[in-house]
């Protein structure tokens, strides 16, 4: 359908045939504030709007009651919820959910209700003012009654932190019948609520960031984001596999918006004076979050969704894999070359090809390929090799758990394939592994005990993106459950996983808001091309914006372009890639073809070179995985969660922050040459020891291929491994030494 440039249609989703069939209510002034319990609480009317496109009061007059809840958390955060229900009947909290998980520290001031002039002011009990609601008319010079005067609307200002403003926008018009945006309003179907929308007024030059996994610029401003997962096949489109509700901006809020139905996310771009939400509920459940730094709102939403867990140390050494390996014989040959070669390597990935076939996940190594499993994983973990294991959520119908769920209700039952996934094998999939319903849970994580016990160490969380969308699920239904089914899905293997082996982690592709706790995750199918590993980089800094601290990708891309399976990857870009990995969260080499570096005989010295190199920066990777389990931070960050009031690095996404420490910009081309921006601050080269002033430009830098351009702050103490291995089993951390910058 063609868009209309008209809000109603292109951002509420109102059919432009206004057959009646929707109908908009828009918010109108609301009573005086109520304390309850430590709340306050506000009746809005809400008014029938006609159904048209021109926005007048419905000419019957109706209108309905909605009750909106604002409940003060610590000094930084208001939890801001519009609900059908009476005051009187509320709980002390509104419902919690999955993707909720409270830190303790959390405390809940009361509030309380001060009248002022023309309105009212909500203040804590260290009497800091967390809101204000306005009743007060805008001057007038009257000379014309050529048009109407406003409409009644809400006007409400928001402080989370007692400091920053979040304002209701109420006047986002152009005149009384043309709206861009409402500040509060609801539309109903046929008499039943089912969308609700909120808009808050933006700058002219506000940014904005977050909202999961996105490949573009990494300021939002002018973009508007559907928040429903899909299988993203590749890292250069709209599609997202990681779509987090919750978002920042560079007035120094954060919004979070509580749930895990279909919404969107409109950032100044079906009108310039509002970021606008959206979302398939017939309520709105808002957590807004105020700070100093963009670092204060990321740890504000870890306290409200969890913290992220630290990953075992081995699972900073280098991954090796590909799409796949078919038997024991092949990956001992691999391993064993590895070591000879003296290639450096901690995990060993089986893909698609363990099973008896490709592809047909059972959770069962093929029994001619894989004769004796847990003699071969024994033997690889002696050689300093630990085993990960592909497999998805998935069962088809000739698989040989198929009957076994289908007669349990442990997977959905639909007539209808999965639509939208990367289905290479073609299998017919019967059913969605059904994570509402906890024997099936159960029955899952006993599926996945039984590799864990064989010496397994790892689970890829593969797929989970999409889910059998018209089938019935135990505790939920399927639109719900949607976005919200990575988080249920990797929950149950990341528990198993800790239980069995002592080591927290998964591999996980999918996400939601609530997934950062089980780390980690990567960023999907990229392609092995220049703007694969560009469009890789700006869905991990876009994603560390978004909550999550532990992100990787595959190296050096996932297929082949234009040959799927087939291409040649380029030397340059092999050797690129892995500079890249080796200054991240985590380095896995996987795709549709060979990996290995003696594929690449022209660069592998280079290789190994660089491997080594991220064996000796484990012990910084650690230290900084460590304070970023407590703070939230994510080791790839975006210049501008350290400089947010530098304009250029409000905008800077192909060069990140690795730690607190580093500053890395990957070269993204075969002419080996790219600029760099150094912020305010002295830097010195990580591999020349020369010293630059920050706050400026380098410009066209030739960067030979075996180097990188990486700067270090000034005055830095970098902790470093000092000798030369093959596994993170021959680390001694408390060997360290450190340099100094």
């Amino acid at each position: 359908m063609r868009q209309t440039n008209y809000h109603l249609v292109d951002f509420l989703d109102i059919a432009p045939v206004f057959d009646g069939k929707e109908r908009l209510w828009k918010a109108c002034r609301p009573e005086m504030p109520v304390q309850h319990e430590g709340c306050v609480y506000i009746t809005i009317p809400f008014a029938l709007q006609e159904n048209s496109n021109e926005i007048k009061v419905d000419a019957s007059g109706v209108r309905k009651n909605r009750v909106l809840r604002i409940q003060a958390i610590n000094n930084a955060m208001l939890r801001v919820s519009m609900l059908h229900n009476n005051k009187e009947k509320l709980p002390a909290t509104p419902p919690s959910s999955e993707m909720l998980q409270f830190d303790a520290a959390l405390d809940y001031p009361a509030l309380t209700v001060v009248e002022m002039n023309e309105g009212y002011e909500i203040r804590d009990t260290e009497n800091r003012l967390r809101a204000s609601l306005s009743y007060a008319t805008a001057p007038v010079d009257w000379w014309s009654d050529l048009q109407p005067g406003p409409d009644e609307t809400i006007q409400i200002t928001f402080y989370p932190d007692g400091i920053h403003p979040v304002r209701l926008n109420g006047y986002d018009m152009f005149g009384p019948t043309r709206h861009d945006a409402f500040p509060l309003a609801f539309i109903e179907r046929e008499g039943v609520p089912v969308r609700t929308t909120a808009s808050f007024y933006c700058k002219p030059d506000e940014s904005f960031y977050g909202s999961g996994e996105r490949f573009g610029h990494i300021d939002l401003s002018g973009k508007t984001v559907q928040l429903r997962n899909q299988d993203g096949q590749g890292v250069n489109n709209r599609r997202a596999y990681k779509n987090i509700p919750f978002y920042l901006s560079s007035e120094q809020y954060g919004v979070f918006l509580h749930t895990s139905s279909y919404a969107k996310f409109s950032f100044a771009d079906h009108s310039t004076r509002s970021v606008q939400l959206l979302v398939d509920e017939p309520s709105i459940d808002l957590f807004l979050i105020g700070g100093d730094s963009p670092a204060d709102i990321i740890r504000g939403y870890h306290q409200l969704t969890g913290f992220p867990a630290i990953p075992p140390l081995w699972s900073f050494g280098v991954w090796m894999s590909r799409m796949t390996y078919f038997s024991a014989d092949e990956v001992t040959a691999i391993c064993d070359r590895m070591r000879v070669e003296e290639y450096p390597c901690d995990v060993i990935h089986l893909d698609t090809g363990w099973f008896e076939t490709d592809w047909l996940c059972e959770w069962k190594f093929n029994e001619e390929r894989f004769p004796d499993p847990r003699n071969f994983i024994q033997k690889l973990r002696d050689n300093g090799y630990r085993v990960s294991l592909w497999q998805l959520p998935y069962i088809a119908y000739n698989a040989e758990q198929y009957e076994e769920a289908d007669a349990n209700s442990y997977i959905s039952k639909s007539e209808r394939r999965i639509s939208g996934g990367s289905n290479f094998s073609v299998q017919d999939y019967a059913g969605t592994i059904d994570f509402t319903y906890d024997k099936a849970t159960a029955w899952y994580k006993g599926l996945l005990k039984n590799l864990l016990d064989m010496g397994v160490v790892c689970i890829k969380t593969d797929f989970g993106e999409d889910i059998h969308i018209d089938a019935l699920y135990h505790s939920m239904n399927a639109d719900q459950l949607h976005n919200l089914y990575p988080l249920l899905y990797q929950k149950a293997a990341y528990e198993i996983t800790k239980e069995v082996t002592g080591d927290g982690i998964i591999w996980a592709r999918a996400g939601w808001a609530g997934c950062q706790r089980y780390p980690l995750h990567w960023g999907g199918d990229s392609a092995c091309s220049w703007d694969g590993l560009a469009g890789s980089l700006k869905g991990g800094l876009q994603i560390g914006l978004s909550g999550f601290a532990f992100w990787s990708h595959d190296v050096p891309g996932f297929h082949g372009v234009p040959d799927f399976m087939n291409a040649i990857i380029p030397d340059e870009l092999y050797v690129r890639w892995t500079q890249f990995g080796v200054f991240s969260s985590h380095i896995r080499y996987h795709g549709s073809s060979k990996r290995e570096p003696w594929h690449f005989p022209a660069v592998s010295g280079i290789i190994k070179r660089w491997w080594n190199l991220r064996y000796q920066l484990i012990p910084y990777i650690v230290e900084q995985s460590e304070k970023s389990v407590r703070n939230g931070l994510p080791l790839l960050r975006a210049l501008y969660f350290h400089h947010p009031t530098d304009r250029t690095c409000r905008s800077v996404d192909d060069q990140y922050y690795f730690g607190d420490d580093l500053l890395v910009a990957p070269v993204m081309n075969a002419e080996s040459r790219r600029d760099v921006y150094l912020p305010e601050g002295e830097w010195i080269h990580f591999f020349s020891g020369k010293e630059y002033s920050g706050g400026r430009w380098l410009n066209n830098l030739d960067v030979p291929l075996d180097e990188m351009p990486v700067y270090v702050k000034k005055g830095a103490r970098l902790p470093w491994y000092p000798e030369l291995v093959s596994c993170t089993d021959e680390m001694d951390l408390t060997r360290n030494t450190y340099k100094q910058y």
